[in-house]
């Protein structure tokens, strides 16, 4: 494998994802019952934003490090309800960087790592030997995590159902061919089969509109009851063109994820870019939720 997440890490996806990932987390915590953290494709874990791959990018300072401005350092004004949206995902940010100075950032494992109660358990897959190592350095300390050296896609289906009837699968491969969006769909639908009753995550790139729009479509037919997507860009996706947005499928969302997303991304995008857009809307709902309200808030310029 030749990619490489330091050079992205806290980038606007990342701050995007983990966002989303923290306030998943938070719902779970909410009842008593334990629950397991399933993460596919999970990095190092951690990473230094003065390393070399970072520097070399500066991608995280339009991202967390414009967050971590902001809104930890109160640069921006923000709404109590914003801020107690944020909180959670700022304050995991804060505790890995006790100095104030931004200089280090957490992969999904570490977040959920670190929103794990005394019940709960995770497992976190990696198979890149480099990234392997960091990532059990990460969570040596985390008794309630467990590392695996296996393939992401294998893990997925190794690991499901949990014991636990509760819980969450982050799916977010390297995206280095263009085939892993064909496997990300049959992936979920083989898993949900297993366990339809899990919350799974799935991140996408959104560099051009054809695959992630062909992966909505998919998605669709696969008779799964409920599937939310939220995007964020800050460029027009163009084939010819890097990164422009950050892509989330949640199957089986949290109740209030949704109208807790229509306040988030809004703020997030604005963070980002000043010509940022997002899109929030439901690839399939059940029926009595698809009468209660609109379907789809479509792609909204940032106010």
């Amino acid at each position: 494998m030749n990619y490489q997440h330091a050079f992205h890490a806290g980038n606007f996806a990342d701050v995007h994802k983990h966002v989303v990932l923290t306030r998943i987390l938070e719902h779970l915590r909410q009842k008593p019952a334990a629950f397991r953290v399933i993460d596919t494709h999970a990095g190092a874990g951690r990473y230094d934003l003065f390393g070399p791959e970072a520097i070399r990018s500066k991608e995280w300072r339009a991202g967390i490090g414009a967050a971590f401005e902001a809104l930890l350092h109160k640069k921006q004004d923000v709404t109590a309800g914003l801020a107690a949206l944020l909180a959670p995902y700022l304050k995991i940010i804060a505790a890995l960087n006790a100095s104030g100075e931004l200089r280090s950032y957490p992969g999904s494992p570490l977040i959920a790592a670190a929103l794990l109660r005394r019940q709960d358990r995770l497992i976190a897959c990696e198979i890149e030997p480099r990234a392997l190592a960091a990532l059990q350095s990460a969570l040596r300390r985390n008794a309630n995590a467990k590392v695996l050296a296996l393939d992401g896609w294998m893990a997925l289906n190794a690991n499901v159902p949990p014991k636990e009837r509760r819980g969450l699968v982050i799916i977010d491969p390297p995206y280095e061919e263009a085939a892993d969006f064909t496997r990300l769909a049959e992936a979920l639908a083989q898993a949900h089969r297993k366990w339809p009753t899990g919350i799974y995550v799935l991140w996408y790139p959104v560099k051009e509109r054809e695959a992630p729009d062909v992966l909505a479509r998919r998605l669709r037919r696969l008779g799964i009851s409920k599937i939310l997507r939220c995007e964020i860009l800050t460029a027009t996706p163009r084939a010819d063109a890097g990164l422009a947005g950050s892509g989330l499928i949640i199957v089986n969302p949290t109740f209030m994820l949704e109208q807790e997303l229509r306040v988030i991304l809004p703020a997030l995008g604005n963070l980002f870019s000043t010509k940022s857009q997002f899109r929030l809307d439901w690839l399939v709902r059940e029926q009595a939720l698809r009468d209660r309200a609109p379907d789809s808030a479509g792609f909204d310029r940032d106010s």
